[in-house]
Parts: structure tokens; C-alpha cells; sequence
């Protein structure tokens, strides 16, 4: 496989993921902010696809930043899993526990209660497929990524 073929696959499994992201939130399933936070490497991950093939003489460079964009997502992903867990504590501002969420009345957590949109709270456990949560999928899923990303980096132009 080309280094041409494995950056299209990296970069287009990141926009799969995005794509995915945003059709079940389409769907109703709110995102958290970690959630959020977790496409913003994924978005990077496929400008920096796109950015490949325009600054070739760059490319293998690219596939690194390619590869350290899939890892961040990886991060993000692996430490919100921690939290829907409760292995770990997560922000307070999206999390049940701390004065992240002291500010807030009643009806700003309840959906349809407020014209602002319900809070999500980062530490809820939702199993999506598996037994494994969305964050936890994609974690699995930028992984492998970042996996093509370093071979892109490490083939011939």
C-alpha cells in the first residue's frame, strides 16, 4: 500500500468518525464536552490529510502530525472513558461532582426546561455497542489511526 493509500485511509477514517459523531447526534444522542473535545484532533487529523498531498515535500512530516492528531483523539478518549468508569475524576465543569455544576438551576439540567440545551454530564457510563462506550470505541478506532499515520510516515513517497 502507498503512503498516498494510507493517508487516505487515515484521514478518511477520521472523517468517518466525525461524520458518524455528528449523524447520531443527528439521531439525539447529545454530545458532552469531552465528547466535543475529542473531534477537534479529528478534525485536524483530515485537514492535515488534505494539507498532504498539496505540500508533498512535507508529507512524511504531515503523517507524524497526522499520527500525533490520532493519538490526542486516543487520549482524550481513553481519560472520558476513565471517567464514565469512575476510575477517575473528570472536569467539573461536565462531571456530577465538584462546583463546576453549582451554578446551574434545576431546569438547566433538565432537556426542554430551559431554551438553553441540557447539560451532559461527561461521568455517565452509556454502553453504546459491546459494552464499550462511544468514547471507548473511539478510542480503539484512533489507534488504529495513528497506526496508519506512522506507516504513511515510514513508506517511501
Amino acid at each position: 500500500m502507498t503512503r498516498q493509500n494510507l493517508i487516505i485511509l487515515a484521514a478518511g477514517g477520521s472523517a468517518a468518525l466525525l461524520a458518524g459523531a455528528f449523524f447520531f447526534q443527528a439521531l439525539g444522542w447529545a454530545p458532552c464536552q469531552m465528547c466535543l473535545w475529542q473531534r477537534w484532533p479529528h478534525a485536524a487529523a483530515v485537514a492535515i490529510g488534505a494539507l498532504s498531498f498539496v505540500a508533498a515535500p512535507m508529507q512524511r512530516l504531515l503523517c507524524l502530525a497526522g499520527a500525533l492528531a490520532a493519538l490526542t483523539t486516543a487520549g482524550i478518549a481513553g481519560f472520558h472513558g476513565g471517567v464514565e468508569r469512575k476510575w477517575w475524576e473528570g472536569p467539573s465543569s461536565c462531571t456530577g461532582s465538584g462546583d463546576g455544576l453549582s451554578g446551574l438551576s434545576g431546569n438547566a439540567l433538565l432537556p426542554g426546561a430551559t431554551d438553553a440545551p441540557a447539560l451532559v454530564l461527561c461521568d455517565t457510563f452509556t454502553p453504546f455497542l459491546l459494552g464499550l462506550t462511544m468514547a471507548n470505541w473511539n478510542m480503539i478506532a484512533s489507534v488504529a489511526l495513528a497506526i496508519l499515520w506512522i506507516m504513511a510516515a515510514r513508506r517511501d513517497a
